[in-house]
């Protein structure tokens, strides 16, 4: 086991039962644990840690300004940000699992699917702050306590208003099967990207991998993170995105940047984020105050207001002008179906677009 070179197919198995519409599809139950809040017991047993390190799928500028934020919160314990792909974070989570190297403490990842794998493994701790108990819908909440969603966005088609005029904008994925969009599109890949998986799920479901070949064919700058389309049309590098976070583009679009959002008719992908603690965390309770600190309303907020990012903490509210989740048909993926499809999404989605 400590040899053994881990891939994402060793460690995904398929799950021999899956709830469809369930974002928290469970193989096990167990009792969850009591709710806890933070009390000066555990800041001070947090602080005689000093660290703790905070695996992320988050933009790095959003994960820095956590820890950043923890640390002025709570002077004396250091967080050491560990940013990349969520695929890139489930593979080195697995790696040193495997190796019995005990680093990480706190893990969020784009991908719930990971989720599913690291509590079938044991490798979960279950942690209930407080904030998550009262203020969380339950669907947005492991029934067993050992990871809750921490913030979420949108995958949105997006264009540059320089280049296309409102009334020619695509307005529904079919759109973007237009001619006229021939070598204007950019798109980000599901290899790397967690959320750009779920969402090549949910569409290759719903509208079929047809419509993936169909769009291969209109000659599609590929990148990597689903915060680069967003960058590239407001470059003008390419006029539309197929794909990509929509909290860039509202981000850009606060800043006077010629860019908007457009929600598929089709539905758009909702894009959710885990928070977890892990079991071997070689800081657990600089970790427990992290989670805490990550669901309180005063976080949550912070990432609605400066980052654009969608919470279900019941006391957070969005900034005027933002589309509301309620006002957007979501298109939701089952993390156990992802889980299922995963490999051979990516090895077909590369086939495809050639990349």
């Amino acid at each position: 086991m400590r040899n053994r070179k881990w891939s994402r197919r060793d460690v995904l198995k398929a799950s021999a039962a899956s709830t469809a519409g369930l974002l928290f599809a469970q193989p096990l139950r167990a009792a969850a644990p009591p709710p806890t809040a933070v009390t000066p017991a555990l800041i001070e047993a947090a602080r005689k840690e000093g660290s703790l390190s905070y695996y992320s799928a988050l933009e790095l500028n959003v994960a820095e300004r956590l820890g950043k934020t923890f640390e002025a919160k709570y002077p004396g314990i250091a967080v050491r940000v560990e940013r990349s792909g969520a695929e890139r974070i489930f593979q080195r989570i697995a790696q040193e699992q495997g190796s019995g190297i005990h680093a990480v403490d706190v893990a969020n990842s784009t991908d719930p699917a990971h989720y599913l794998d690291w509590k079938k493994n044991g490798w979960l701790a279950a942690y209930v702050p407080d904030d998550v108990a009262r203020h969380f819908p339950a669907d947005q909440v492991d029934p067993d306590g050992t990871h809750a969603t921490s913030c979420a966005w949108i995958e949105a088609i997006g264009y540059n208003t320089n280049l296309v005029k409102p009334e020619d904008a695509p307005k529904s994925y079919a759109d973007l099967l237009d001619p006229k969009w021939q070598g204007k599109i950019v798109k980000a890949h599901p290899g790397y990207s967690g959320a750009i998986l779920t969402a090549t799920f949910v569409l290759a479901r719903d509208l079929g991998w047809p419509y993936l070949e169909k769009l291969a064919q209109q000659k599609v700058m590929q990148v990597q993170s689903a915060a680069d389309p967003p960058k590239k049309i407001l470059l003008g590098e390419r006029a539309v995105m197929a794909d990509g976070n929509d909290y860039n583009l509202m981000l850009l679009k606060d800043q006077g940047k010629p860019v908007e959002a457009v929600y598929a008719t089709e539905g758009a992908p909702l894009i959710i984020v885990p928070s977890g603690i892990f079991q071997s965390a070689p800081n657990p309770n600089a970790a427990r105050l992290f989670q805490n600190f990550f669901f309180s309303a005063e976080t949550q907020q912070m990432l609605a207001d400066s980052y654009a990012h969608r919470s279900f903490h019941a006391q957070v509210t969005e900034k005027p002008g933002r589309t509301p989740l309620s006002a957007l048909k979501l298109l939701k993926a089952d993390p156990a179906e992802v889980q299922v499809q995963s490999e051979a999404i990516k090895a077909r989605y590369t086939r495809i677009f050639g990349v």
